[in-house]
C-alpha cells in the first residue's frame, strides 16, 4: 500500500512538472540549438551535428523501404510495385507538362524521386519527437545548391551549350544580366522557402509542447509534422522540373524550328546594313 502512494505522490510530481510552463524562449532556444561533435580520423575531425546524423538514419530508412517496395518488380504488378510505379509516372507526366520529352522526362525521375524521398524523409521524422534536418540552415542550402547544380547539367545535357547559352539571351540579348540573376536567385529561393517552412512548423510545435503537452500537439503534428512534411518535398520537387522545364524550351525551340532564329539574325543584318545605307546617304 505504501508503494502505491509513493507511486502516486511521484507520478503526481512528475506530471505537474511536465504542465508546469517556465521560460517559454528558453525552452525554445535549446531545440532550436543544434547538438555538435566531432569525428576524429587520425588528425582530421570531422563536423558531426545532429541534422547530419538525423539526416542518415531518416534517409537509410526510407532508402530500404523503397528498395523493398521497388525490388523483384512483376508483371501483375501488387500494391507497393503499383504506388511506386504511380510516383514515376506522375514526376514524368508533370515533367512533360513543362514541355520536358518523354525520354528526357524519364531520364530526370530518379533524381527527382531522390529530392522527394529525402526531403519527405528528413520533414517527416519530427513525427518521433526527433528535430528535423531543415531546422539547419546549412541542409536547405545544401539541398539547393544541389537541385540547381542538376538543373544546369542536365539542361546542357539535352540541349547543349548553345541551347542553354540562347536561354540566356532569349528574347533580347539585354536580359542576359537579369537571367543570370534569376539563376543565381533560385537557390536562394528553394533554400529559404524549405528552411522556412520546417524551421517555423518546428518551433510552433515545441511551443505546443511546452504549453499543452498532450493532445492538442498530436493533432497539429498530423499536418505540420507529416503533411507540411510532405508537401514541402512536392514543392522542392515540383520547382526543380519547373526551372529544368524552364532553361530548355528555348532549345527545344531551336531545334525544332531553327528558321525563326535564322530569320531573327538575317533580319538584325538587314537593319544595321539599311541604317548603314542611310547614314552614307545622309
Amino acid at each position: 500500500m505504501e508503494w502505491f502512494v509513493e507511486f502516486g505522490a511521484s507520478f503526481l510530481e512528475h506530471l505537474k512538472e511536465h504542465f508546469t510552463i517556465g521560460d517559454i524562449g528558453e525552452k525554445i532556444n535549446e531545440a532550436i540549438l543544434q547538438v555538435q561533435n566531432y569525428l576524429v580520423i587520425g588528425d582530421f575531425k570531422v563536423v558531426l551535428t545532429d541534422a547530419v546524423i538525423v539526416t542518415w538514419i531518416a534517409v537509410g530508412i526510407f532508402a530500404i523501404i523503397f528498395a523493398i517496395m521497388a525490388s523483384k518488380p512483376k508483371i501483375r504488378p501488387d500494391t507497393k510495385q503499383t504506388f511506386v510505379e504511380m510516383l514515376v509516372g506522375l514526376v514524368i507526366t508533370v515533367a512533360e507538362g513543362f514541355g520536358i520529352r518523354e525520354d528526357e522526362a524519364r531520364h530526370i525521375a530518379p533524381m527527382i524521386g531522390t529530392f522527394f524521398i529525402m526531403i519527405t524523409a528528413c520533414n517527416t521524422i519530427s513525427i518521433f519527437g526527433i528535430a528535423p534536418p531543415a531546422k539547419n540552415i546549412g541542409f536547405p542550402i545544401a539541398m539547393a545548391l544541389c537541385a540547381i547544380v542538376y538543373v544546369i547539367y542536365v539542361s546542357i545535357r539535352f540541349v547543349g551549350f548553345k541551347g542553354f547559352g540562347r536561354m540566356l539571351i532569349h528574347p533580347m540579348a539585354f536580359m542576359l544580366p537579369f537571367k543570370i540573376i534569376d539563376i543565381l536567385v533560385r537557390p536562394v529561393s528553394l533554400c529559404l522557402r524549405l528552411f522556412g517552412n520546417v524551421f517555423g512548423a518546428f518551433v510552433f510545435m515545441e511551443f505546443l509542447h511546452i504549453v499543452c503537452p498532450i493532445i492538442v500537439p498530436a493533432a497539429f503534428g498530423l499536418w505540420f509534422d507529416l503533411a507540411d512534411g510532405v508537401l514541402q518535398a512536392i514543392i522542392f520537387s515540383y520547382l526543380t522540373i519547373y526551372y529544368i522545364g524552364e532553361s530548355i524550351e528555348v532549345g527545344h525551340e531551336m531545334e525544332e524550328h531553327p528558321e525563326l532564329f535564322v530569320k531573327k539574325k538575317k533580319d538584325k543584318k538587314k537593319k544595321s546594313t539599311e541604317a548603314a545605307s542611310a547614314a552614307a546617304v545622309e
